[in-house]
């Protein structure tokens, strides 16, 4: 006997879950040095439960949302955008969650606003509380982000004269703005690219991984993405050069956005490839020049990209390299150390060549190549954290050709809606028991309420 769904219910469940999420990540959650409480203490191990417990719920949610959208009678944009309002809702005034890095996006805002020179020190040279609370393998990294978001946090960072809770606070509303942007473009894409703009909204923008890391972590990977999406809804209609305005400042933000100028060349290309090619460039150069010039920040960012990862990153090609490198130290050979780089130089490679092939050999719609690309640069890159994911996911939700396609998306969106603890540090086995508990627990709540549920029924046909 199926269990009843409907769009209320979605709302409810999902909305169960970001309200756990917040609770618990008061005690769990990615707190200010001063607020952090010891991972053994009972308020850190009830929030942790607590948070892995809205997870689950919110998993859940979603899917059977998505049972909706694909059912006889599939809910509105509009109904699925008032959803996603009610499940952002509680993360609003949350802590920061699954990452820290809000903290450094702060730190640099204050840097930019002191005159402090981004692309040549890290917040270290800042000193004081916000810099206290980068995470110390990022004290003396330079920043990777470009003009336009510093910007954004400078202005930021004057407008909150430094103080902690506001500066989260505006850094929150400018990823949910930045959502805002993404949910808007969703449907506009999805048209175009021949696409159910309902089925686009659920896996774009209602996705777990936006309500934890873009919403729950204020992570700029959003206003990068709305960005992108509104200057392709721009490019696709009769406003390119806006497009290519936008789009070049997704990448003035983090730098992948720029593929998305490959999108606008083959949109506009049916007119003149060379044409578009040059009209394309010349906008972007011009551009990149201007805002570089008025934000005043340089161009060390370009230099800045080569900023060094996490010596724990968990991408493929940096597991390679340090499984390599331990190989080569235990056989002896001085060639352990270049091991690393040699396979993110490889990744490199690796994410050209499929570029080049999806572009020329495969050729599929351009909004649908440019989601299948940001996948490649996610998957092959040097660094990789889960909401990474979201740069292809986006596109391929508003332009993926089949079902199966986006079944398969939606799978991985689950699993890596899991993958890291709330406080944004690397778990011990402790915290993944815990964790695993939580999401336990939600399951046998959801299995009691779907027994509850199906009670009436079978008594209506017994």
């Amino acid at each position: 006997m199926a269990f009843p769904v409907d769009l209320r219910r979605c709302q409810a469940l999902g909305l169960a879950g970001s309200a756990f999420l917040a609770l618990g990540g008061e005690t769990a959650g990615a707190l200010p040095a001063r607020e952090f409480l010891a991972p053994e203490s009972a308020e850190a191990v009830l929030g942790l439960v607590g948070v892995y417990f809205g997870v689950v719920l919110l998993i859940a949610a979603w899917a059977l949302l998505g049972t909706v959208v694909r059912g006889p009678e599939p809910p509105t944009p509009r109904s699925l955008l008032l959803v996603l309002a009610v499940w952002a809702a509680p993360l609003l005034l949350a802590p920061p969650l699954f990452s820290r890095d809000v903290y450094s996006y702060l730190a640099q805002g204050a840097m930019v606003d002191a005159h402090i020179d981004v692309y040549a020190h890290g917040p270290a040279q800042l000193g004081g509380p916000l810099a206290d609370e980068v995470a110390p393998v990022w004290q003396q990294s330079t920043t990777p982000y470009g003009p336009v978001f510093l910007a954004v946090a400078s202005a930021l960072s004057g407008l909150t004269r430094g103080e902690l809770p506001a500066g989260l606070l505006g850094m929150r509303l400018v990823a949910l703005l930045g959502v805002g942007l993404m949910a808007a473009a969703l449907p506009r894409l999805a048209r175009h690219s021949g696409a159910d703009p309902a089925a686009a909204l659920w896996l774009g923008a209602l996705n777990p991984l936006v309500l934890l890391h873009l919403v729950a972590g204020a992570h700029n990977d959003a206003i990068m993405l709305g960005l992108l999406g509104t200057g392709l809804v721009a490019a696709r209609g009769r406003w390119p050069v806006v497009g290519v305005v936008l789009i070049t400042l997704a990448a003035l933000v983090k730098a992948p956005a720029a593929l998305g100028l490959l999108a606008v060349i083959a949109l506009r290309g049916r007119r003149g490839l060379v044409r578009s090619t040059l009209t394309t460039a010349v906008a972007a150069l011009a551009t990149t020049v201007v805002v570089t010039t008025v934000t005043g920040t340089g161009y060390g960012w370009i230099a800045a990209l080569k900023t060094p990862v996490s010596p724990h990153n968990w991408s493929l090609t940096s597991l390679l390299g340090r499984a390599t490198g331990t190989l080569l130290e235990k056989l002896g050979s001085g060639l352990a150390p270049l091991a690393l780089p040699a396979w993110h130089t490889a990744g490199i490679v690796v994410t050209v060549l499929i570029v080049l092939f999806i572009w020329l050999r495969l050729r599929p719609g351009p909004i649908y190549a440019l989601g299948l690309s940001l996948a490649a640069v996610a998957v092959f890159g040097p660094a990789i954290r889960p909401w990474y994911a979201l740069w292809g996911l986006f596109l391929i939700a508003a332009a993926a050709p089949s079902g199966s396609v986006r079944h398969r998306v939606a799978a991985v969106s689950g699993v890596l809606a899991l993958a890291v603890l709330p406080s944004g540090y690397a778990p011990d086995a402790e915290q993944v028991i815990l964790a695993v508990s939580g999401g336990l627990l939600a399951l046998v709540v959801l299995w009691q309420a779907h027994q509850a549920a199906q009670a009436p029924v079978l008594e209506r046909t017994a």
